[in-house]
């Protein structure tokens, strides 16, 4: 009975997992496939047509300059996802490559990386990329800069702990033996282990590094005008919120939407991985 109870919930987890999925993929696909499913040019301005309220022809209204507030959002929408698929691929793989060395070497280059990944870890991340933004001049790609900076340090340590865990098991030992070489050794056993933890974790990251990089542009400091991208929309439609809310309304339902969408499915594929929760 017991066995039939976890089968049931473990299938729970998987058509989650997949329900998920699927809506995940519509999103990316109604960003990326913008010029199909809008036809407005994003950048295109018609001052005869500005701040006209959500109605047929203009489903979430026009902004200021007479440019669909929709295409804009869809528009800014690739713009952000793109920066922030961009920035967690970068500060996994440095940060999981470092881990996965200093476990290994130790020693002082050990010492070295991780008292780097304690200091940034010891200070606010978002003040010290706001710092690191304003010094690389703004820009979609100083964004992604300042936060890789400043976030690398987390997977570093999640990748050198799980690294110290498995690098003195049995069967390390045994493909050791084998006659593996060290490069093998971490290609073939330790990235395979490791790769779930990572995955899962970097899923996770996609809304919180989104959101961080929207406050970047929000403040100034990351896309710049007349790049669509969902914090500079917000913080160019925040003076006129009580009279034009549907400047702010698009941008911030995709926010909200994309942030809620991969939290849960890194809480899925989380769930979907680690066995040990399926009761």
């Amino acid at each position: 009975m017991r066995l039939g109870k976890s089968r049931t919930a473990s299938g729970r987890v998987r058509r989650w997992l997949w329900i998920l999925t699927a809506l995940t993929a519509l999103l990316l696909l109604a960003v990326y496939g913008a010029p199909f499913i809008c036809p407005f040019d994003p950048q295109g301005q018609d001052l005869s047509r500005s701040l006209q309220p959500p109605g047929k022809e203009h489903i979430l209204g026009t902004d200021q300059y007479g440019r669909d507030v929709l295409a804009r959002v869809l528009s800014g929408g690739r713009v952000s996802i793109s920066s922030t698929f961009l920035l967690v691929a970068v500060i996994s793989v440095f940060g999981s490559m470092s881990g996965v060395y200093c476990g290994l070497r130790g020693g002082w280059p050990d010492r070295l990386l991780m008292g780097i990944a304690e200091l940034c870890l010891s200070l606010p991340g978002i003040i010290l990329a706001m710092a690191i933004a304003a010094v690389l001049n703004g820009g979609v790609l100083g964004a992604v800069g300042a936060l890789a900076l400043v976030s690398w340090p987390k997977y570093a340590r999640l990748a050198r702990s799980r690294t110290l865990a498995l690098k003195n098991s049995p069967f390390i030992y045994a493909v050791r033996l084998a006659g593996d070489t060290p490069g093998q050794v971490v290609r073939r056993h330790l990235l395979p282990n490791i790769l779930g933890t990572v995955l899962v974790t970097a899923i996770l990251d996609i809304g919180t590094l989104l959101m961080e990089l929207a406050g970047l542009s929000f403040l100034g400091l990351g896309a710049q005008p007349p790049t669509a991208e969902w914090g500079s929309m917000l913080s160019s439609g925040r003076s006129m919120l009580q009279l034009y809310p549907w400047l702010v309304l698009g941008p911030g339902l995709g926010i909200f939407i994309t942030v809620v969408l991969f939290s849960l499915l890194g809480d899925a594929m989380r769930d979907c991985l680690d066995v040990r929760r399926v009761p």
